[in-house]
């Protein structure tokens, strides 16, 4: 005898009621944890250390004695000063008579060589 599967009856998808929402008691925001105040950065003492600019670096810094950071800065200041970035490129320096002597007399580099150039200067 052979049996035969009966088709199992369609289901409906029940309905759902619709439920009223409660209003749940509103509780205040957790506080997030604290954080640890990160330990104040100390300055590298290579870079504050003061050094002592060449005559050529000297034209445009100053003679006095200054850290890598303050020449830096007053190089671009005199950059800034005399429009001395390529419009073009900005990331390359053309160099005027004063730093040409202190690029190795080069016109025109880069803003990451000039870093080098510069500190071929400091002594």
């Amino acid at each position: 005898m052979a049996t035969a599967k009966k088709a199992a009856p369609a289901k409906k998808p029940a309905a759902k009621p619709a439920a009223k929402k409660a209003a749940a008691p509103v509780k205040p925001a957790a506080k997030p944890a604290a954080k640890k105040a990160p330990a104040a950065r100390k300055p590298n003492a290579a870079f504050m250390k003061a050094m002592t600019p060449s005559a050529s670096l000297a034209a445009i810094v100053g003679a006095t004695a200054l850290p890598r950071t303050e020449v830096t800065k007053k190089v671009w200041d005199y950059i800034k000063k005399h429009d001395l970035q390529d419009p073009t490129n900005r990331r390359n320096i053309n160099a005027d008579d004063k730093l040409k002597a202190v690029f190795g007399g080069k016109a025109q580099v880069s803003m990451f060589e000039m870093t080098k150039l510069i500190s071929d200067h400091l002594k």
